[in-house]
């Protein structure tokens, strides 16, 4: 079961990935791509080439664990990052969106109280 604290942060790898890759191939790509630890608690998305498919990579305490979903029909929306960026940082709720299907350009935010960086 996937569960989100508020404070979990969610990459998506952004150019296709070859799914066949298990936990080692994904944990070099969060080392090199994200230059990130794969075992600081964040999740780590990747998707193939069709965005029909998802590996959802996390460290879960005390072991990694693979979420991976396949869709019967349609794709995942494609997200388009900074020019130049390989990797994009998600909230739970566009994660939440984007795995139902639900556009994200076209959803809109409320107003919400941010405390400054």
């Amino acid at each position: 079961m996937l569960s989100l604290t508020h404070n979990t942060r969610i990459y998506m790898h952004v150019p296709p990935t070859d799914l066949r890759k298990s936990f080692d191939g994904l944990i070099g790509l969060v080392r090199s791509t994200f230059d990130r630890d794969p075992r600081e608690g964040s999740w780590f998305l990747f998707f193939n080439r069709r965005r029909d498919r998802v590996k959802v990579l996390w460290w879960d305490g005390d072991g990694y664990a693979l979420w991976y979903k396949r869709l019967e029909s349609g794709t995942f929306e494609v997200l388009t990052p900074q020019p130049g960026a390989t990797t994009l940082e998600l909230d739970a709720t566009e994660l939440s969106l984007l795995l139902s299907g639900i556009t994200l350009s076209s959803a809109h935010r409320r107003k919400r109280f941010a405390a400054s960086a």
